[in-house]
């Protein structure tokens, strides 16, 4: 409502202040109404299936929330600063940031010993220069705020904190910051300060910070007025001053799951602005403060409109993207600001603005990205020099950084984090399961790439494309009447050609499905899907090598997706690399419990390797909720049918745990009692050394306790043969391991 206070033409915003006076609404005005959201939402793309985006809105609470960490982890809280010790007690610019705003040449610099000049003109091109802040402790601007001294200064301006006096003489201290121009002579710094009087009052988003007024004020050497933007004070620590503050204490870079949990904080911020179609342009570790248990986005004096391409562009060097000087800011171009600083947090970036101004250093001169694959790729992709590479939009990016989150925080403590995909469908089903199986049921323990190409997960459908619909409605499960149904769809789309490429290759048609792959790549090479078929194809027709290739691309475009790790772990597993494929098995399980077969593909590499220990703890963390706990108790006997008396007690009293049926249970003892009968044979122990009163599923730990097991495991297999011939087979092998008696 409109302000009471007589001739102000403010309003009440939803804090209850005047907009235009500062001053709180009275008890006795009609309160503005409360609603569940003081913010709007990001107004961020939605991304689809493909990885693409298509605009999207709404509204939704947006009020200050504590809790960072995006719900994964708990960041230290920042206490928030006294305003009167955050200002400068001697605002200088150093002598190494002065630069002339119009030619970019270094100015003010000192010579021969002495000082360099913090106001004249610039040698090169004869622009006046000045770094001399034009507002001092008391100066009133607009008769309304009262300076206190400077903050800091940046690209655009000098920054001040000030007392708001209209709400100091009837409520309290309301403390907000100036931020003015190092050089009022500037025409495009003065134009930039313009424009953002136009628009950026009207943002309001809570991890941004709030402008709350545009003033003016004359320069005290010139007269002329001076634009001043009034935004919210926020006392806490910029995240460049943490990292300072870790490099004082010898840390020297940011825990890795703690920049993460920046980057997610910081990304809505961003795809609120984008939302809007407003570009911020000079994301950088100084421009976010963590105060208490919130972040924020400041300064912004670098923010434009997308189709603005006529106002000055501002970015800082290390940061800004290389195709900005080319073809100017964009949400491409802010997302790869963001990639920036997440690496110059999380490790030692020497030479960031200068040999690596657009690159990263090679992944194994830096540990963390040796260790961290998946960071690495998500780093990779977010400032890939071709605009188009990177991810598309804020929410996009967030997405995948999330998943890195969880696999990071996963990797350290082992508490799997699982999270439904947006892009993907859950295992269709486990593969690589064959140590686990018994009976009919049973296949063949090592892994075989058509199995994998029929298991693996499959990207969602894009609901926004046209021919979801027509999808919906099939039902056929043969994959020749799909082909045939799929091949005159009553409405072509990208969803339905992946659809009959996905029938093409279950009914063994890959050269088809190969030529439509390739007409999916003319009309889209950036979509993610078709990489991913192209590796099922490869798995089908016996191809890893190939499929490698594939999945690894889908990797680097999703990194934080575990169904791309699977995928990659398989076929790299399927090429005979174990040592690639272990560690990539070991991410997903550690992430998602619901992968089980990447904890078959962990066990089935351990014990190949010997380390048996490594092999049972990894099925015993298959839960007892899974479908798959039984086979993998299954699989875990089986690993402990060798070596030694302690290995085969405990199987044997893993086998008497499970609840199985007669048939599986009279099969498995077979495969125990033989273990334990090669063990006692094998060891020519002599009669008086042989373990006395031990018993294996109820039979002595003897040659002869073992063949009446065995001969009793034969005869109840034979009762449930179907066969005559099997069962003539079975009673005979009975007959053969019985011990000889006198009856």
């Amino acid at each position: 409502m409109r302000c009471v206070r007589p001739g102000c033409p403010g309003s009440y915003g939803a804090d209850g202040y005047c907009d235009e006076c500062g001053r709180k609404a009275p008890a006795s005005a009609t309160a503005v109404p409360k609603q569940a959201s003081t913010a709007t939402t990001p107004s961020v793309a939605t991304v689809s299936a493909s990885g693409r985006t298509t605009p999207s809105s709404g509204r939704s609470r947006g009020s200050s929330r504590g809790g960072l960490g995006a719900g994964l982890i708990d960041l230290p809280r920042v206490p928030l600063r006294d305003p009167a010790t955050a200002v400068m007690t001697d605002p200088k610019v150093s002598e190494s940031r002065r630069f002339c705003v119009k030619c970019e040449e270094p100015v003010g610099r000192g010579k021969d010993g002495k000082p360099g000049r913090v106001e004249g003109f610039c040698p090169n091109c004869g622009h006046a220069f000045s770094f001399v802040p034009r507002l001092g402790s008391g100066d009133v601007v607009n008769d309304r705020y009262e300076v206190l001294g400077a903050l800091a200064y940046g690209g655009l301006g000098w920054i001040y904190l000030a007392r708001d006096r209209n709400l100091a003489d009837s409520v309290s201290d309301r403390w907000v910051v100036l931020k003015g121009l190092i050089n009022t002579g500037d025409a495009d710094a003065m134009a930039a300060a313009v424009t953002e009087r136009r628009y950026l009052v009207e943002i309001d988003h809570p991890s941004i910070v709030k402008i709350h007024d545009f003033v003016q004020h004359p320069d005290p050497k010139t007269g002329v007025p001076v634009g001043y933007i009034v935004m919210e004070y926020v006392g806490g620590q910029s995240l460049r001053d943490m990292l300072m503050a870790r490099r004082a204490e010898g840390a020297r870079v940011m825990p890795l799951a703690e920049v993460l949990a920046y980057g997610a904080e910081v990304l809505p911020a961003l795809g609120y602005l984008h939302g809007r179609d407003l570009l911020y342009c000079d994301f950088k570790p100084d421009n976010v403060i963590h105060a208490e248990e919130q972040l924020k986005l400041i300064d912004l004096g670098a923010v434009r409109r997308i189709d603005d391409d006529v106002s000055a562009v501002y970015g800082t060097p290390g940061y800004q993207a290389p195709d900005v000087a080319e073809v100017g800011p964009s949400i491409a171009s802010d997302i790869y600001t963001v990639g920036r600083s997440l690496a110059v947090l999380s490790f030692e970036f020497r030479g960031f603005s200068t040999t690596y101004a657009s690159s990263l250093p090679e992944r194994a001169d830096i540990p963390l990205l040796a260790q961290e694959e998946s960071y690495y790729r998500l780093l990779r992709r977010s400032i890939h020099r071709d605009p188009a590479r990177r991810f598309q939009s804020a929410s996009e990016m967030s997405e995948q950084l999330l998943g890195v989150l969880r696999e990071v925080l996963s990797a350290v403590d082992g508490a799997p984090r699982a999270a439904l995909s947006r892009q993907f469908t859950p295992e269709r089903r486990a593969f690589g399961t064959g140590a686990g199986e018994v009976g009919a049921a049973a296949v063949a323990a090592d892994l075989r790439p058509a199995d994998v190409a029929g298991a693996l997960p499959l990207p969602q459908v894009d609901v926004l494309d046209p021919g979801a619909g027509f999808l919906a409605t099939l039902s056929s499960t043969d994959p020749a009447e799909l082909v045939r149904q799929l091949e005159a769809p009553p409405v072509r789309s990208t969803e339905v050609s992946l659809r009959l490429v996905r029938a093409r290759i279950e009914a063994g048609d890959l050269d088809a499905a190969g030529t439509d792959l390739d007409a999916l790549t003319v009309a889209d090479p950036f979509d993610w899907r078709v990489d991913w078929y192209r590796g099922i194809a490869a798995l089908a027709a016996g191809r890893p090598g190939d499929a490698r290739v594939a999945f690894d691309a889908v990797y680097g475009e999703l990194p934080g997706e575990p169904a791309a790790r699977l995928a990659l772990a398989a076929a790299i597993e399927c090429t005979g690399d174990t040592a690639a494929a272990e560690k990539l098995y070991d991410r997903v399980w550690r992430v998602d419990r619901g992968f089980i077969s990447a904890a078959f593909g962990l066990a089935r590499i351990r014990l190949a390797a010997g380390d048996r220990d490594g092999t049972l703890a990894v099925l015993d963390q298959v839960p007892d909720s899974s479908s798959h706990h039984i086979t993998a108790q299954v699989a875990a006997v089986r690993a402990s049918l060798v070596a030694d008396q302690h290995s085969l007690l405990a199987a044997a009293g893993r086998l008497e745990r499970l609840v199985l049926d007669v048939e599986r249970q009279a099969l498995l003892t077979v495969e125990m009692l033989k273990a334990a009968l090669d063990w006692i044979t094998g060891t020519h122990l002599p009669a008086h050394r042989l373990p006395d009163g031990v018993q294996v599923l109820g039979h002595p730990l003897t040659e002869r306790g073992l063949r009446f097991g065995l001969e009793r495991a034969y005869r109840t297999m034979a009762q449930f043969a179907r066969d005559p011939d099997h069962k003539i087979a079975l009673v005979d092998q009975a007959n053969a391991v019985r011990p000889r008696t006198l009856t």
